[in-house]
């Protein structure tokens, strides 16, 4: 398994490019000037920073690439309507469906929190392929499956009763705090499973390099 600092180095970027930076320019403009302003300073960014990486040939990250395109839809329906209603109802309807994907690629046999994993965490062929992983990762899907159900519900809810401002900071922390209340049973499960198992972990020094699938 890689080490925590391979795993930080590996994902902090895309996070902070794909998610932060936009909420971050979104409120802020949001306060200062007009929704339209905040939509279209948080859009450009998102379709600059995929640009940006063609532009140097590099792999554009698919939290990047996923975070330019829900944006740029959610933006031209917001744009349409006139209202910021419509830009925020597509994504709690995405987090449902989310939770709903999760729970349908178990009985599948692909559980979509391994390909999740591999955007955050590089394994190598060897450990991709570990049937405790895959078990682990079965397991793991019904749990974010869950997760995704209740954030949906609760975003909801914060939309239908608290101001735009006050949502989106809101929203902005219950999406991180689902995801690592997620990883927080994930880890425990996966420490539980290794043990049941008799299964040794083992940490490289260094991000191995993968095959990407």
């Amino acid at each position: 398994m890689p080490d925590l600092v391979s795993v930080v180095r590996h994902s902090l970027p895309n996070l902070i490019v794909g998610k932060v930076i936009p909420v971050v320019i979104f409120v802020g403009l949001l306060e200062i000037r007009n929704a339209t302003w905040a939509l279209l300073a948080a859009l450009t960014w998102s379709v600059g920073a995929v640009g940006c990486q063609r532009v140097r040939g590099r792999r554009v990250p698919g939290l990047v690439l996923l975070s330019a395109v829900m944006l740029t839809a959610k933006t031209i329906a917001a744009l349409l309507s006139g209202s910021l209603m419509v830009y925020f109802i597509p994504p709690t309807i995405t987090t449902g469906l989310v939770g709903l994907a999760f729970l349908i690629s178990v009985p599948l046999g692909t559980p979509l929190a391994g390909r999740l994993a591999e955007d955050f965490c590089p394994f190598d062929d060897e450990t991709r392929s570990h049937p405790v992983l895959h078990h682990f990762f079965v397991r793991l899907s019904l749990v974010w499956a869950v997760t995704s159900l209740v954030d949906a519900g609760i975003t909801l809810w914060l939309l239908m009763t608290q101001s735009t401002t006050t949502f989106v900071v809101a929203k902005s922390f219950l999406g991180p705090a689902t995801t690592m209340v997620t990883l927080a049973i994930g880890a425990v499960l996966f420490r539980v499973m290794l043990t049941r198992t008799g299964t040794p972990l083992q940490f490289s020094k260094s991000s191995p390099v993968t095959t990407r699938r």
